[in-house]
């Protein structure tokens, strides 16, 4: 008989609770009958768009109100099936896609043993030096997103954060503070980031990634104050567990290495050859990453490319332990199912873009916003400029799309204004990110948090004194950007 079907399978840890479902459910309920009434009771208006180098581009001064669309109430209930066939749905399936593939994958890794022997090598090489493990994982994650722009491409690596913090002493919480969190951190204290930084100073005609010194200063201080935020949660919960925010639903999932070794010397080889070929299945997507970080034009396929890297690695791995067909297919389909719920509010969390597009109502809101900028101080604009991307965040995710549509507005108004083009993509850039870690309208954080037990509503508990640190960080950078005259204009 096969050493592998001696081998106890585990059941999967990628579940959403049910009371985390339904806390979501409501909220993003809300947030699409709210964002319905706001195209009813907001005129509707649009600006004039032109194609440059590929790219859709609003045009200054070119705003017109327009007639009240024929969009029925009805419609904002099935808005979540609609964005599948609505323009850009190529972008939603891809999520949907990913999510299955991801946690399919995941869950033959569990069931395969392959996931242990990673987290058994991790813990034995760090042990007794785990808080540097957490500094470094906190590091890469903000590094990455911050100089190269990576960001959705590394949510696929919370699912190993997750339980390797488990492994280390700490909770589903602080797994999520090493990866989601100084993903989305960094991804905001940009650098060099071309989604960002890039798009938008390439719009305002500014010299590109100018005023990096300004930058690097507030990627280095968010940086410290993150792992200094988690350093002291992880301690808390290492010296009593009970003071976990997830502490009940944690309970729930088997997160413990077994302190059983592979039955033969053949089950112990099989499982090391899957954990090679799928490191070097996810060796092959991070190259790839890397690349598109330098040729922003591939970076549209470093998502679905990942996914499907992910994919092979995990069905390779199950196969190459012996689980069979039958099996791995079976494996694929607990992953799937158990994935299904996230899917749904994931679709919820798009379709508020989608109510506000077809409302017309969109550029209205910039319009509005951006007449009261034109008539303030220069702090006071600057400031502006960051609640207005704080707001235009809520309803459009994609950084480079809220580059597209507000600098070629923002820009004019900066010289008008008389702060610099430099300071208005600074605030642009820390409206556009921090608050992608509150909003639930945000399709990545759902994401991550799907891959947890991880409530929404905890989330926000957890992390809302952080974001106020950083919220007030972000006004003093944004002073000192005003005062100094922050440039090269």
């Amino acid at each position: 008989m096969k050493d592998n079907e001696h081998r106890e399978y585990r059941k999967s840890s990628i579940k959403i609770g049910k009371n985390a479902f339904i806390l979501a459910f409501i909220i993003l309920l809300v947030l699409m009958i709210v964002s319905g009434v706001l195209t009813k009771v907001i005129e509707p208006g649009s600006y004039e768009r032109v194609q440059t180098e590929g790219r859709e581009m609003v045009v200054h001064g070119s705003f017109q109100y327009s007639q009240v669309p024929a969009y029925p109430v009805w419609r904002w209930f099935t808005a979540p099936f609609e964005v599948l066939a609505a323009p850009g749905n190529i972008t939603v399936i891809t999520i949907v896609l990913f999510l299955i593939f991801v946690a399919g994958a995941f869950t033959i890794l569990e069931e395969s043993g392959t996931l242990e022997a990673l987290l058994r090598l991790l813990v034995r090489r760090f042990k007794g030096r785990k808080y540097l493990l957490m500094a470094v994982i906190i590091f890469i994650f903000m590094f990455l997103a911050a100089f190269l722009g990576i960001y959705e491409s590394l949510v696929p690596l919370i699912i190993f954060i997750i339980p390797l913090a488990h492994m280390l002493g700490w909770d589903s919480m602080t797994g999520l503070g090493m990866s989601l969190l100084p993903l989305a951190f960094g991804f905001s204290a940009a650098v060099t980031n071309p989604f960002t930084i890039g798009v938008a100073q390439t719009i305002a005609e500014l010299p590109l990634f100018s005023g990096a010194w300004l930058r690097i200063i507030f990627f280095v201080i968010v940086y410290i104050l993150v792992l200094l935020f988690v350093r002291r949660y992880a301690k808390k919960v290492e010296n009593n567990p009970e003071k976990s925010l997830v502490f009940k639903e944690d309970q729930g999932v088997d997160f413990a290495l077994s302190d059983e070794e592979p039955e033969s010397e053949t089950a112990g080889r099989q499982v090391n050859q899957a954990l090679i070929f799928f490191a070097a299945c996810m060796g092959i997507a991070i190259l790839f990453v890397l690349v598109t970080a330098m040729m922003p034009s591939l970076s549209d396929y470093a998502f679905p490319l990942m996914a499907l890297l992910f994919l092979i690695g995990g069905i390779g791995a199950g196969i190459i332990t012996g689980m069979g067909g039958k099996r791995v297919l079976k494996s694929f389909g607990t992953g799937t199912l158990n994935m299904l719920p996230a899917v749904l509010l994931i679709l919820m969390a798009l379709s508020v873009k989608h109510i506000v597009d077809n409302g017309g109502i969109t550029d209205t809101i910039l319009y509005s916003a951006s007449s009261f900028i034109s008539r303030s101080s220069s702090f006071a604009a600057a400031f502006f400029v960051y609640l207005v991307t704080l707001v235009m965040n809520f309803f459009i995710g994609s950084a480079s799309a809220k580059a597209f549509l507000m600098m070629p507005i923002l820009s004019p108004l900066a010289d008008i204004v008389g702060i610099t083009r430099q300071t208005a993509v600074l605030a642009f850039d820390f409206g556009d990110g921090f608050s992608n870690m509150l909003y639930p309208s945000n399709a990545l954080l759902l994401i991550g948090l799907g891959f947890s037990v991880v409530s929404y509503p905890k989330w926000v508990r957890w992390t809302i004194g952080l974001q106020g640190v950083i919220f007030l960080l972000s006004l003093l950078f944004l002073f000192i950007a005003v005062k100094t005259g922050f440039g090269p204009f």
